[in-house]
């Protein structure tokens, strides 16, 4: 052929020009560009098939689109019919096939009298079992059968190139879907914020309170946030914060537990210079110091009954005084409180106050122990794993099953702190790339849990057996959902579920990289 040396400069040029550094979208933007300025190509698209609808996107163009919604389910239309048959297709003359739909760039009819086209499927034969993906489409000129062949081989060639492209493009789009969909159901719509930064809630119970976070947060009204120490309270909090209108403002955290009794009112109210011995200046109070923003009470059920009026006060007047001055201070501040303690029991001890009990317990939310949320327990320890792992330069990728049953089994007294602090005692004595049993405490390795943490019902042994699969063959697949699908040998609709299901972060094996066997 004539054009075979042509041919092979472009091919030589696209594989000058990929960069697996480069973004995705932009490596693939740029050899279509090639294509199209060095052998006319007048318009170029890639369309790949979205597994949960079944039908071919729209996804990539290098020219200008008059409709980027376009799909095309298999067998429609020339492009459809490439995809389903796995064969290429030439139109010598658009204006001359009824098949040719001219769905997504509103060609004129004296382009489509005047241009052929051509489509290829993309094929990939390494990583997906010869699926096909997807399909290339040029616009040409009118040209010669010959030569309209010599083109089709050399885009077959090009699509076999761009075949794992597509793939991880692929990839991305259900990657995305599942990101808006984990969003949807924990806030209001599609307008709904992320969840919080090392926020994990994968249990149903944990997902309710976040979503009762979102839904507290853009108001002004008290929370009270309950549950055993090391829950995540102060994490919720900074959430509920985040939520809200004042985010840009400080949020300001005091543990009521931490100080004497006698401290804790200067600390959040402030104290005038000579109130009191020591008090050598005037300080402002953390009450000041979160005006206009949120101040995070922790333990509020250790506030002496006096410093409880005061909190009162500021709550309902929103005027507070420093120790040792008779100035009224005005404040503007959102209280988020939080307590393990059971008030109901405070207050009829006397040891609480009635008004204030009702005044924070506008919005109580509590936080189930980490034993009643087994389905957290995983995603948190890898969690854990993947930060400690950066922060000490281990090159640690995983937790091995019997230290896996190990967390799982334990009943967590200390709940998520404990876990946490578990996991980074386990990252700093392992010298491994897996997390064995014996990295772990001896508390969890010597611990006999009563029947009632250690009897799983079916559906939670179902369910822990089902995420450690899950988890293993992303972990093989590098994160490609469609090939651990077919590892697995269940649908990519089956995996998607699951991964939505347990809140299995994908991207996070994206990089990982499993030893061949030798």
């Amino acid at each position: 052929m004539p054009h075979d040396v042509e041919y092979m400069d472009v091919l030589k040029h696209i594989l000058e020009s990929m960069d697996p550094k480069r973004p995705l979208e932009e490596d693939l933007q740029n050899l279509l560009r090639i294509l199209a300025e060095e052998l006319g190509y007048a318009r170029l698209f890639l369309s790949i098939l979205d597994p949960e609808t079944g039908t071919l996107k729209l996804s990539l163009s290098f020219s200008p689109v008059v409709n980027d919604q376009v799909t095309y389910a298999p067998g429609q239309g020339v492009v459809g019919q490439v995809f389903e048959t796995g064969k290429a297709a030439i139109v010598p003359r658009m204006s001359e096939n009824h098949e040719f739909l001219n769905k997504a760039f509103g060609r004129t009819e004296e382009e489509m009298a005047s241009l052929g086209f051509i489509c290829v499927p993309i094929v990939n034969f390494y990583e997906n079992a010869g699926d096909t993906l997807g399909a290339l489409g040029v616009d040409v000129p009118l040209l010669p059968m010959e030569e309209l062949e010599g083109h089709r081989r050399l885009l077959e060639v090009v699509a076999s190139m761009i075949a794992s492209h597509a793939a991880r493009l692929q990839e991305e789009m259900a990657l995305q879907k599942y990101l808006q969909s984990n969003v949807l159901p924990l806030g209001a719509g599609l307008d709904a914020p992320p969840p919080p930064q090392n926020f994990v809630a994968a249990s149903k119970s944990m997902r309710l309170v976040l979503r009762q976070a979102r839904q507290v947060g853009p108001s002004r009204a008290t929370v009270l946030l309950r549950g055993e120490s090391g829950t995540g309270k102060e994490l919720l909090a900074e959430a509920i914060h985040q939520a809200s209108p004042r985010k840009d403002k400080p949020l300001i955290k005091l543990n009521c537990a931490a100080l004497p009794s006698e401290l804790v009112e200067s600390e959040l109210f402030g104290h005038q210079k000579g109130a009191f011995t020591g008090a050598f200046q005037t300080k402002k109070g953390l009450f000041e110091v979160a005006n206009q923003g949120a101040l995070f009470l922790d333990e509020i059920g250790e506030l002496s009954l006096d410093a409880q009026a005061k909190v009162l006060r500021a709550i309902q007047e929103k005027e507070i005084q420093r120790v040792g001055s008779e100035t009224t201070i005005t404040v503007d501040v959102r209280l988020i409180t939080a307590t393990h303690r059971p008030l109901e029991e405070l207050l009829e001890q006397g040891k609480f106050r009635e008004d204030l009990y009702y005044r924070i317990n506008v919005f109580p939310i509590f936080i189930p122990p980490l034993r009643e949320r087994r389905e957290d327990i995983l995603p948190l320890a890898e969690h854990f794993l993947s930060d400690f792992s950066g922060e000490y330069d281990k090159k640690i990728k995983r937790i091995s099953s019997p230290a896996v049953d190990l967390l799982v089994q334990y009943h967590w007294p200390g709940n998520v702190r404990e876990l946490r602090n578990c996991i980074e005692r386990a990252v700093l004595v392992c010298e491994e790339e897996v997390i064995r049993t014996y990295h772990m405490p001896p508390t969890l390795q010597t611990a006999e849990s009563s029947a009632t943490d250690t009897n799983f019902s079916f559906g939670e042994s179902v369910a822990r057996f089902e995420q450690e699969l899950l988890v293993d063959a992303l972990k093989k697949a590098r994160g490609n959902m469609l090939q651990a699908a077919r590892d697995l040998r269940v649908s990519y609709r089956i995996v998607n579920y699951k991964v939505k299901k347990y809140n299995i972060d994908v991207k996070k094996y994206a990089g990982v990289k499993t030893r061949k066997k030798r």
